[in-house]
């Protein structure tokens, strides 16, 4: 079968058929030996829903398994492949297969019937869990280099699949009628789709679909097939029956590399990354606090003797991963399923923010006390020192202070804001005993080394004049090292970046155009009206602060309510409100910009323009443990209807966190936090140039539309209205510009990219807390750093416990798509033990010298267990 949990319906609606079906299922597969086979669509999470309800069932099931009879796993759930990140499709992959395991074995293929495109890195990481083997059914083109629904599939760096295609989808042979003519008027049609392009020219009928019950007849529909079809064999088979009579033709398979995400024989719905930006941004947002800050935190805190706590990141993943299904990460839903989304979201970014809080906490809770004084202590993530511009909060009873480090040199602060807070909200001890005085909350700036993978703790110390940073008088600009940015009188940007030279002019443009969409797909209206944010008056102001210089810039832009008002240019009674804060810091490479939109009107595209001096014909993004290289213009456009394309294929492409243009003299890179689509629109002619447009929201009212512009024919899923999807109301987009000299691997900007979106974290320990902890003996340094590496050559991807062992993994990823690359980590306490490991943490037994990655080949990723 194949089990949405959640789509039009919720999860509580599936779940009871759910309940339904698996008694039938069961009481089929336990009493008729012949029924040999059935797939639970490769994903534990339907499995963990039904325990939920009948948990009594589960020898029942792990008999079933054990036998081979229900094939489960290999996921936890069924995975979209384009806008999750790597790690989140690792931990769908490792979690899934302990599932399976405590169960009986897991189905060893990669199995995703339906997710929206495939990332170029899935065989990379099926390898990395024993897996050789993938089956899926969206994004494949005679383009990629093949015409043959079974070929063998690469990963840059070398590992391997066997894939099938599904070329009509996963549910050709669903509720099979019984009847010569009914089974004639399907099949015969299917038979040559199917025969022709098969190297082995096996057909593979799946007998199943969503949320579709056991077909009670089908040994009956099988006879009466036979009996039709007498030229032909027809048995009951199994996915790995399947694959193995594919590898028996392996000399004539063709080998293909790349990614699947063209829309000629099925819709991949390219465009679905900008529904619901306000899910898909909490979604990054989880992500990374997982990955980037608690994961490591949780870590550097195991070394220091604190327990490492699996079951919460478990928990907090899981509920992460089961939004991660398709649909759902997609957001093609009801309104209601969407709510359900967004409230998992909220509750795993609740477990991540207050988790990160507590091991801060008792990292700092156990550091000798200085009398008289609060702590700031300042964790770094990465795997080098980072010394950079961090605003942060303490809070104080006093109207002054001091801030100095363990060897009492004093540093250096700015004071932004500061207020007011009543002691309640602090400790409500405090005022119980009836002592009302105020504390004070200052919003200060520091900048100050911080050891790699570690931390450092600075001194409060009250009722002192600290050194406090003075304001520099800069003028009307925003200057550092690298830059000098002007703010234009139309609201835009005007960058030039002091060592390549180049200007970049009319930055942070935003454009308006119509969406005639649905969930799955942006398309224009047929009657387009472009709007720009240049054309409405805007408010500008420059700031300058102790470490940093902040432009100020408000707008209004007037646009059409909806659709007909666009189409008809009848009015521009619908608005947009633009806060954006543009930030450069003292010797940081990265502009960083917040905008905050309040969006207030209907079926509509919202895009910020970042306009390049060149052109390129290619662009290069992040996707799962690596880089892609993509065309910025699409030959196909010009054809796609006259070839039959199901959808058009639109040079709008997906990004887990940067992507960048460059020319011989350098570029620039745009690192977003959850945005996660963009396209390069090109200039010809005397003002040649390419144009990053980052989509920040889409608005549609419908979950499937018939007769798009971009995607003819039939709705894609069914059509309900969706007015959530509009996303109406204030939404908070942040990105980063980035400019570089020379190529994007020698600039490191995925390790740039790491750090855009894992900032230096904070926390100020002061003598009251609402939640009281019982403290253990004081005997932590007051800096500390794990390990360390240099920002050049491997990328950090994670740093956790292992699941099983008293031990750390550690993942590292060679983001270059044609040159390998040789790396090291330095460990800054004793290691006993350095092995190679499998993504799901099992040791290798490839010989390592302690500390070393080996060669990376291109974009391919290593896991390392370290034993101290």
């Amino acid at each position: 079968m194949h089990w949405d949990r959640e789509w039009y319906f919720t999860t509580e609606e599936s779940r009871i058929l759910l309940v339904n079906n698996m008694e039938e299922i069961m009481t089929r597969l336990e009493n008729d030996p012949d029924y040999k086979y059935y797939v639970l669509d490769g994903q534990t999470a339907v499995i963990e829903d039904y325990f939920a309800i009948k948990p009594e069932n589960k020898e029942r099931i792990k008999a079933l398994v054990e036998v081979g009879k229900l094939i489960i796993g290999p996921w936890y759930s069924q995975t979209d492949t384009m806008q999750v990140s790597g790690e989140s499709i690792v931990r769908n992959m490792l979690y899934g297969m302990r599932d399976c395991l405590a169960l009986g074995q897991p189905m060893k293929i990669g199995y995703l019937p339906d997710s929206f495109s495939m990332s170029s890195q899935l065989p990379m990481i099926y390898n990395g869990f024993g897996i050789d083997r993938a089956m899926f059914w969206r994004g494949c083109s005679e383009r990629h280099g093949t015409n043959k629904t079974e070929f063998l599939w690469q990963s840059n760096d070398g590992s391997e699949v066997t894939a099938q295609v599904l070329p009509l989808g996963y549910a050709i042979g669903k509720y099979l009628p019984s009847d010569e003519e009914g089974l004639r008027a399907r099949l015969d049609k299917y038979f040559p789709v199917l025969e022709k392009p098969s190297v082995t020219k096996d057909i593979l009928l799946p007998n199943g679909h969503d949320q579709m019950p056991i077909q009670n007849d089908i040994f009956e529909v099988m006879d009466k097939l036979r009996e039709i079809y007498p030229d032909r064999e027809f048995l009951m088979s199994s996915f790995e029956d399947v694959f193995a009579r594919i590898e028996d033709k392996r000399s004539e398979l063709d080998t293909i590399k790349g990614e699947f995400n063209d829309g000629k024989y099925m819709r991949v719905h390219r465009t679905i990354s900008s529904t619901r930006m306000d899910i898909k941004l909490i979604h990054a947002e989880v992500e990374n606090k997982i990955v980037n800050i608690l994961e490591p935190l949780a870590a550097i805190a195991w070394t220091l003797g604190f327990e490492y706590h699996h079951g919460l990141i478990e928990k907090m993943w899981k509920e992460s991963m089961k939004n991660h299904a398709h649909d759902s990460i997609g957001c093609c839903c009801s309104d209601k399923v969407h709510a359900e989304i967004l409230n998992r979201y909220i509750l795993a970014d609740d477990m991540a923010s207050n988790l990160i809080t507590f091991y801060k906490r008792k990292i700092v809770d156990h550091m000798p006390a200085r009398e008289g004084c609060d702590k700031l202590a300042l964790f770094n993530l990465s795997p080098y020192e980072r010394n950079e511009v961090v605003n942060t909060t303490i809070t104080i009873r006093s109207q002054s202070f001091s801030l100095f480090d363990e060897h009492g040199n004093p540093v250096e602060y700015f004071i932004q804001d500061q207020r007011e807070i009543d002691p309640g909200k602090i400790d409500r001890q405090i005022v119980h005993y009836g002592n009302y005085d105020p504390f004070v909350e200052y919003d200060i700036q520091i900048k100050h080394p911080v050891p790699a993978m570690g931390f450092t703790t600075l001194h409060v110390q009250a009722e002192q004049s600290g050194q406090y940073k003075a304001v520099e008088k800069q003028g009307d600009v925003l200057e550092n090292d690298f830059y000098r940015v002007a703010v234009n009188n139309n609201g835009t940007l005007s960058i030039f970046d002091k060592e390549t030279a180049m200007t970049y002019d009319q930055v942070l443009r935003i454009e308006d155009g119509s969406d005639d969409g649905d969930e799955y797909d942006y398309s224009p209206s047929r009657n387009e009206w472009l709007l720009y944010s240049d054309e409405f008056d805007a408010e500008t102001r420059i700031k300058h602060e102790g470490f940093q210089s902040v432009a100020l810039i408000n707008l209004r832009m007037q646009v059409p309510e909806n659709l007909s008002q666009r189409e008809e240019r009848t009015g521009q009674d619908g608005y947009i409100n633009v806060s954006c804060q543009v930030v450069l810091k003292q010797g940081s490479r990265r502009i960083e910009v917040r905008m905050e939109l309040d969006n207030q009107a209907d079926d509509h595209r919202v895009r910020v323009l970042i306009p390049t001096p060149f052109v390129s014909d290619t662009v290069v993004a992040d996707n799962q443990f690596g880089l892609i290289t993509r065309p910025t213009n699409d030959p196909e456009m010009a054809n796609w209807e006259a070839d039959g394309w199901k959808e058009a294929p639109v040079p709008v492409y997906q990004l887990m966190n940067v992507a960048a243009l460059e020319n011989d003299k350098g570029g620039m890179a745009v690192m977003t936090n959850g945005l996660r689509e963009f396209e390069v629109i090109s200039s010809k002619g005397n003002d040649e140039r390419d144009t990053f447009a980052l989509t920040l929201l889409r608005g549609v009212g419908v979950l499937g539309k018939e007769n798009l512009v971009l995607r003819p024919g039939r709705p894609s899923g069914i059509k309900i209205p969706t007015p959530d999807s509009q996303v109406r109301g204030k939404l908070v987009c942040e990105f980063s510009l980035f400019g570089f000299v020379g190529n994007h691997i020698d600039a490191n900007i995925m390790a740039e990219a790491r750090d855009n979106v894992t900032r230096i974290e904070c926390y100020n320990k002061i003598p009251y807390n609402a939640m009281k902890l019982n403290v253990g003996e004081q005997n932590l340094p007051l800096s500390y750093s794990l390990l360390s590496k240099a920002k050049t050559g491997a990328v950090l991807s994670v740093l956790k416990k292992a699941e099983d062992d008293n031990a750390l993994i550690l993942r590292v990823y060679n983001p270059a798509e044609s040159e390998g690359v040789e790396d090291e980590v330095v460990f800054n306490r004793h290691v006993s033990a350095w092995n190679e490991a499998s993504m799901d943490e099992h040791e290798l037994p490839t010989k390592v010298e302690l500390g070393s990655f080996g060669i990376l080949k291109p974009c391919q990723a290593k896991s390392f267990k370290v034993t101290f």
